[in-house]
């Protein structure tokens, strides 16, 4: 296989039998670099075909509560009150910097991922 651009699902498929067939091989060797592009070919590809939506911020505290074992009287504790913690998840309030970090401190979700913009309900 030629190395060339990725354009269509079916150059995916044989750039990734082509994955398949180099994989292991040693770095800095002709069929290693090989990998090491079509690797990143793929991985561009797969970025445009398919792109991941990241969840909002409210999004992420909710899974945080239903499904890693968080309540929402710990983010009350954390927000200061349990309105509080109502209005932030029903979109009523938005976060602020104290906010994230100590949701970021507490629960370890990573501040990146709740400073994105998101909708308040008016």
């Amino acid at each position: 296989m030629d190395i060339r651009p990725i354009r269509s699902d079916e150059d995916h498929a044989e750039a990734l039998a082509e994955i398949e067939r180099l994989w292991g091989s040693p770095a800095g060797s002709p069929e290693g670099d090989k990998l090491d592009v079509l690797s990143t070919l793929v991985e561009v590809y797969e970025e445009r075909r398919w792109p991941l939506d990241v969840p909002d911020p409210i999004d992420i505290l909710r899974y945080a509560i239903s499904d890693l074992g968080h309540t929402q009287a710990e983010l009350a504790e954390l927000l200061g009150s349990r309105p509080r913690a109502s209005e932030v998840l029903n979109r009523k309030r938005p976060l602020n910097l104290d906010m994230v970090y100590k949701i970021t401190r507490e629960w370890r979700i990573p501040a990146e991922t709740l400073i994105q913009p998101y909708h308040i309900e008016k």
